[in-house]
């Protein structure tokens, strides 16, 4: 598992605040992953925790995915307190 130490800090990085931006930074870490896994070649359990974290993180859509924006409409309940 030591090749999750250069992924989890991934899932820790903040988004930007300015709506402009949210592009250039989904694109700068869906290259970041990229060149990660073609270069360390990630043992495959590490590679599954880490795609499954993602995965998590986005289908909450509390805020904090990495890869797109979530809007206040796809929130739902009180986990979403955007504002």
């Amino acid at each position: 598992m030591y090749c999750l130490q250069w992924l989890i800090p991934v899932l820790l990085m903040p988004k930007p605040l300015n709506p402009a931006f949210i592009y250039n930074h989904a694109m700068f870490i869906i290259l970041y992953l990229t060149g990660f896994f073609l270069v360390r070649k990630p043992c495959t359990i590490c590679s599954l925790v880490f795609l499954a974290a993602v995965f998590l993180i986005c289908y909450n859509c509390v805020g904090n995915c990495i890869l797109w924006h979530c809007t206040e409409d796809e929130c739902q309940g009180a986990d979403c307190d955007i504002g």
